[in-house]
């Protein structure tokens, strides 16, 4: 068990974190989160510009000597992603927390729903975060490195229309626990964060519809949407050394969604 004085259970500094899709929504509150305890942060994003904004206000609240960086490139595309990774490995020597958090939304029915769209989902929440973690594992210490990938209340259970991310995400969450097998001898955690229903960009027309508010406010024991400062406690927990006996594990922050009906 970690010692010391209690904030010492949660300062990430000196260690080096990459937040995919951190552009904005939860992957830029998780950046914020793990720069504010000291880590310097990676943050992907597809578009160079918006990542750059996103960069800046990361930046505000890091700590001192906490440095941010911008590593644009597309998640999905192999070739890309090596030589981000590279460049990691050049610049920082080392990555301490991976956050896999990049990913799409398809909401069809399975009537709509052809091979290629779920192909597509895979790629983005499956195949790129197992990539990713192949890729970052020899830079990460041994003891001590850290992966959390970001799931979904949706990889437990379902819904209606939602078939292709419901099932990347469920992949997901049993990659997690494959890779906490495989990974534990080496002393690197591997954990998951279940969002349930955010406020983020994404879901901005879900959040200005009223039914929906009101059927959250019936559904969940909070009673109300997330907002996505919400998810960084979780987040800086697993990356940190609050959370060394901590892994396999898949963490709902959802309001109350899962156990509440």
């Amino acid at each position: 068990m970690p010692h010391g004085a209690p904030h010492a259970l949660f300062d990430l500094t000196g260690r080096t974190a990459l937040v995919t899709g951190a552009s904005r929504g939860l992957g830029l509150a998780m950046a914020k989160g793990l720069a504010a305890h000291g880590a310097s942060v990676w943050l992907n994003g597809r578009d160079p510009h918006t990542l750059a904004a996103a960069v800046a206000q990361v930046q505000a609240v890091a700590t001192q000597g906490a440095e941010v960086r911008a590593l644009p490139c597309d998640v999905t595309d192999g070739a890309a992603l090596r030589a981000a990774l590279d460049t990691i490995g050049q610049t920082s020597g080392r990555l301490d927390v991976l956050v896999n958090n990049a990913g799409l939304r398809d909401r069809r029915p399975l009537t709509e729903l052809d091979a290629p769209a779920l192909r597509t989902m895979l790629e983005s929440h499956l195949v790129a975060p197992f990539e990713l973690c192949r890729l970052a594992l020899p830079l990460m210490p041994k003891p001590g490195g850290r992966i959390v990938n970001i799931t979904s209340i949706a990889g437990p259970i379902a819904r209606a229309g939602d078939a292709a991310y419901t099932a990347a995400k469920g992949g997901l969450a049993a990659l997690t626990r494959a890779l906490a097998a495989e990974l534990g001898p080496l002393g690197i955690n591997v954990n998951g964060i279940a969002p349930g229903y955010f406020a983020t960009e994404a879901n901005a027309a879900m959040t200005a519809n009223r039914d929906v508010a009101q059927w959250l406010q019936a559904r969940t024991s909070l009673g109300r949407w997330g907002q996505p400062e919400e998810l960084v406690g979780a987040a800086v927990f697993l990356a940190s050394p609050a959370a060394s006996y901590v892994t396999g594990q898949v963490l709902a922050v959802d309001g109350g969604y899962l156990s509440h009906f």
